[in-house]
């Protein structure tokens, strides 16, 4: 009885921790500019720090049976996952691909919005960086970083449904700018709900100036080729696909991912 209230009270905190995110009244707007800042992670490269293998579209595709589909959300925090806990020794002996798998399994155990350690990584033997992994041992990474079904259910995605009072991404655009500045991914959720056609994520690792505001350049699970680009136009304060894979461009909504527990 006493563990039945204790797990009905986390879930009552969860609740209303997630109405507050979505709901509540951001912050008011920073008194500098957005467009006067400019950041990239340091040390994160586009080229090497990426998986290599796309996150694929099951409409695009409906015959495959073997589709990695619906996968965007596992890529997504993967990618934070090998940026932070992962470390590659190209000039180690390799493995075998179920040595891998446990390896990636490991990497993906550790949850993203942790602090990442300076000296308690785990070691990709054999390769020099994600891509060059990713490719290689496609299945052994696919099969490491797990399934997706708790990412297709997980509370957060609620959010989408909620309305959002002015200035809410104002304060989501302050905060992606923020934790850039501070040298960390930001996974987004992004939304055009009610229309069903974008329900994705995204990675973003650097922001500039752009002709309306600010563009997040970021890394797209379905496109792991092509940087995309997600704008915040400071007249509207609305956020934008600017480019998107198969989005078209419009105005669409963005929320922070797995910066926290619950979150």
């Amino acid at each position: 009885m006493r563990r039945s209230r204790e797990i009905l009270t986390r879930w009552i905190a969860v609740g209303v921790a997630l109405c507050a995110t979505a709901c509540a009244s951001a912050q008011p707007a920073p008194s500098v500019a957005l467009t006067e800042r400019r950041a990239a992670v340091a040390r994160f490269s586009f080229a090497t720090d990426t998986f290599a293998f796309p996150n694929m579209i099951r409409a695009r595709t409906p015959l495959r049976e073997d589709l990695y589909a619906n996968y965007c959300f596992v890529l997504a925090r993967g990618l934070r996952q090998f940026f932070a806990f992962a470390r590659f020794d190209p000039a180690a002996p390799r493995l075998s691909s179920e040595a891998y798998a446990e390896r990636v399994r490991a990497v993906a155990a550790r949850p993203p919005w942790q602090a990442a350690p300076a000296d308690d990584r785990v070691v990709i033997p054999g390769y020099a960086n994600l891509r060059e992994f990713s490719r290689a041992e496609e299945a052994a990474v696919k099969a490491g970083l797990g399934g997706r079904l708790w990412t297709l259910v997980h509370w957060t995605n609620w959010r989408v449904t909620l309305p959002l009072p002015p200035g809410h991404q104002v304060g989501v655009a302050r905060e992606v700018m923020d934790e850039l500045d501070a040298g960390r991914l930001v996974q987004l959720l992004v939304t055009n709900w009610p229309t069903p056609e974008l329900n994705h994520t995204v990675v973003t690792y650097a922001y500039r100036a752009g002709p309306a505001g600010v563009e997040f350049v970021v890394w797209d699970p379905n496109d792991p080729d092509h940087a995309g680009l997600l704008s915040f136009d400071t007249g509207d304060h609305h956020f934008h696909a600017t480019r998107l894979y198969d989005t078209e461009p419009g105005v669409i909504r963005a929320f922070r991912m797995a910066y926290a527990w619950w979150m």
